[in-house]
């Protein structure tokens, strides 16, 4: 197959920009090799922050994703309204990234 020059670099780019939208889920143990090392904040302070938002709520879900170099904490939660909230905290400082109606 030939590819011409600007057909490759125009390939190069969208692999490198789809490559970064990626997020990846970590597994249990790299969440507590993270916690042990003090990068990550415990999940059960970060929990309690997302559902104090909505109290009543019911927890659905709750993981820890690397997106764009960032560890980030994805909580959905059910409120007594009966909506999805999907909350997004900065996993290492706490910090409130998103916090929408889910789809």
């Amino acid at each position: 197959m030939n590819i011409p020059p600007a057909g490759r670099a125009l390939m190069v780019g969208l692999l490198a920009f789809c490559s970064l939208a990626v997020a990846r889920d970590l597994d249990q143990d790299e969440a507590l090799r993270l916690r042990q090392e003090g990068v990550i904040l415990p999940l059960e302070q970060l929990l309690g922050q997302a559902m104090a938002r909505y109290p009543g709520a019911r927890l659905l879900e709750a993981e820890l994703e690397e997106k764009q170099q960032k560890l980030v904490y994805e909580v959905e939660l059910l409120t007594t309204a009966g909506v999805v909230r999907e909350i997004k905290l900065d996993a290492a400082t706490g910090d409130l990234l998103k916090d929408e109606e889910d789809d």
